[in-house]
């Protein structure tokens, strides 16, 4: 692989290796990212991109990089070509609940009752959240990227010895090239027209599957599924009626919406999210920031400005 000159190089060209990508450059460095695949061709064009830390650890580490990310995307939403929207909507709940182990990140967070929620829930959690569409988001990033000198170089990577300093942004990939610990879970939603919703709903528990509803500007992404170990990229038709049904159910303005799009993604998932330092032994110093499972979106800046700053710091 012939690389032109860089200070840096990021592998991979999801959420999180631009995020990565931008953060360098505004250190002053310049990168070259490496990638088999475009950013609207990766895992994240296919997130639904609600704020949430879903499938994802250590909690400490988690709530310190969702945080910082929250501050950042609540200042992109200045911007109409980011593509980010804040939200309010509810977590549903069946039973009675205490305080989600995420609740120090969202001091607006409230708790309400019967009366606030749709039957069969009990009670809910609303919330304000960023909503990201990462059909216009991913673009935008792209654009920023090549805005400040970046490259971006298609091809398959095999090894993370390209240059003296790489950062190991490859998402999924990271299982086949050297962390077999990367377990994927499969996602698939359903993408339909917005019959003119702005609330966004959100039931991880439901027994039907995990399920959400997250309006953007002209469309609904519709979820979900998480099935662990499962890595057909074939959206499978019976689960897109279980999510129609399911989302109608909590929102019957849904009923009869055009169906624009069948996605599926693989959430990268390991047991604990991995932003470390390696030293290789034939001297490429190599920055992991990788297996964030369900909140890629949710960690990105956070984990970036981490992962730039333990490579930095040396």
């Amino acid at each position: 692989m012939k690389l032109d000159r860089a200070d840096a190089v990021v592998i991979g060209a999801g959420v999180s290796g631009l995020s990565t990508a931008i953060r360098l450059q505004e250190r002053g460095l310049s990168v070259t990212i490496v990638s088999d695949r475009d950013p609207l061709e990766t895992t994240s064009a296919v997130a639904a991109a609600l704020w949430y830390p879903y499938l994802t650890a250590p909690r400490e580490k988690v709530l310190e990089w969702g945080a910082r990310s929250l501050e950042v995307f609540a200042e992109l939403r200045d911007d109409p070509a980011a593509g980010v929207l804040m939200r309010t909507g509810l977590e549903l709940h069946r039973t009675e609940v205490g305080d989600p182990w995420w609740a120090k990140a969202l001091p607006e967070l409230e708790l309400v009752g019967a009366d606030a929620v749709p039957a069969p829930y009990i009670a809910g959690y609303r919330m304000t959240l960023p909503v990201i569409d990462m059909s216009a988001y991913l673009p935008w990033l792209l654009k920023r990227f090549f805005g400040a000198g970046g490259n971006l170089v298609r091809e398959e990577v095999t090894t993370m010895e390209l240059a003296p300093l790489v950062f190991n942004c490859t998402g999924i990939g990271a299982r086949s090239l050297m962390d077999e610990g990367v377990v994927p879970v499969r996602g698939q939603v359903v993408v339909v027209e917005n019959p003119g919703l702005e609330n966004f709903y959100l039931d991880e528990l439901h027994p039907g599957g995990v399920t959400y509803i997250v309006p953007r500007t002209d469309d609904c992404v519709l979820g979900g599924t998480a099935e662990v170990g499962e890595s057909d990229l074939t959206p499978d038709l019976l689960t897109a009626e279980s999510i129609l049904t399911r989302c109608c159910a909590i929102e019957p303005r849904l009923e009869g919406a055009r169906v624009l799009e069948h996605k599926v993604g693989l959430r990268p998932s390991r047991p604990e999210v991995r932003v470390e330092l390696e030293e290789i032994p034939s001297g490429t110093l190599c920055v992991h920031n990788y297996g964030h499972g369900g909140a890629g979106v949710t960690l990105s800046w956070g984990c970036a400005e981490a992962a730039v700053s333990l490579a930095l710091s040396r």
